[in-house]
């Protein structure tokens, strides 16, 4: 089991804390099986701002994926399927439990230097 760090833009990781988006959504998926998600909300914040638990991961054609996840998936429609445009397959995290952290973190407590492009394994 591991933790990864997301790099997630500012609008969808305030959706995640209030609880509207419920899935976070990836054209990839990390090779090992994942139970926590450390939450990086990207500029002007830079900062790690949560924990959340990682209930499972659905993998279906971006269709079908939305019709699935479309009530609590935190983006429009539009920018869903501009997102997975020009792919077969659609990954998204099921999110669980959540953990704000009471003071945002910086990479460097994790060790990392720069902000990944996608996703870093921490654990």
């Amino acid at each position: 089991m591991s933790t990864i760090l997301l790099s997630i833009k500012p609008e969808y990781v305030r959706r995640i804390l209030e609880g509207s988006k419920r899935f976070e959504f990836r054209r990839q998926m990390a090779k090992r099986k994942v139970e926590r998600i450390l939450i990086y909300s990207t500029a002007p914040e830079m900062k790690v701002v949560a924990s959340v638990e990682v209930l499972g991961v659905l993998k279906d054609s971006p269709k079908k994926l939305w019709e699935i996840t479309h009530t609590y998936a935190g983006i429009s429609r539009q920018k869903f399927m501009g997102y997975f445009s020009n792919r077969m397959v659609a990954y998204a995290y099921r999110l669980g439990k959540l953990q704000k952290f009471d003071t945002p973190k910086k990479l460097a407590e994790y060790g990392i230097t720069a902000a990944p492009q996608s996703f870093v394994y921490i654990e």
